[in-house]
């Protein structure tokens, strides 16, 4: 597949469905990019499972304060009215439905929203970490992600092969090549890039996509 979205491109998408004053969790990693791309006049407050509320953009290089990391442990500046709190607080903010939204990556994504983004392989994470609470906390989870692996293989699968993070739990996915929600158990195409036919899209998805209508065009600007 020559033509996709880079990620700061999908990154870019999925900021644009955050509400202005949402809280919201992004995952370690290429899910952080989000933060970047917040819509005008739009600001979601981000919170971090290490204990902060409220962090701002990446200080300049040069510019850090090692005291002040997110979970992913890069540095980070802080927005006005920030708190920081003690990691079970920040658990307990998780787990009691307080965040309006998670953003994580994948390795798959179930046709029934199951979830896997960890693995015990040889270059694997090594446990899965706050992932599995974000998943079920969070109102919404969202994924980010190519469409297929490195060597051509559908990450969105009709079931998980890889250890699982969360069941049942992913109701939009912001691929390389599409916007697709899951609904009552199947994938439902909602945007794909003009360049490519229904058709073309669904051999490299591995579960069947529900076309409902007219799909969207899934249009990005040139970003970084």
């Amino acid at each position: 597949m020559t033509t996709k979205l880079s990620n700061a491109q999908i990154a870019w998408r999925a900021a644009q469905d955050i509400d202005d004053g949402a809280y919201v969790n992004l995952g370690i990693g290429f899910p952080e990019m989000v933060a970047k791309f917040q819509p005008p006049g739009k600001q979601a407050i981000f919170h971090t499972e290490n204990g902060v509320l409220n962090f701002g953009e990446a200080p300049a290089e040069g510019e850090e304060d090692w005291d002040l990391i997110n979970a992913g442990k890069k540095a980070i500046t802080l927005r006005p009215g920030a708190a920081f709190f003690h990691h079970a607080d920040s658990f307990a903010m998780v787990r009691g439905g307080h965040l309006d939204v998670a953003i994580l990556g994948a390795y798959e994504v179930a046709e029934n929203g199951d979830l896997a983004n960890w693995s015990t392989g040889p270059k694997g994470v090594p446990a899965v970490g706050g992932a599995m609470d974000l998943v079920h906390g969070a109102k919404r989870v969202a994924v980010i992600t190519d469409h297929v692996t490195k060597d051509g293989r559908p990450k969105l699968v009709k079931r998980c092969t890889l250890p699982l993070t969360g069941v049942g739990c992913v109701t939009r996915v912001y691929t390389s090549l599409a916007v697709i929600d899951i609904e009552n158990g199947r994938f439902v195409l909602r945007e794909k890039l003009p360049s490519l036919t229904i058709e073309q899209l669904q051999a490299v998805t591995g579960g069947e996509l529900l076309v409902p209508g007219p799909i969207a065009d899934l249009v990005a600007p040139e970003v970084s």
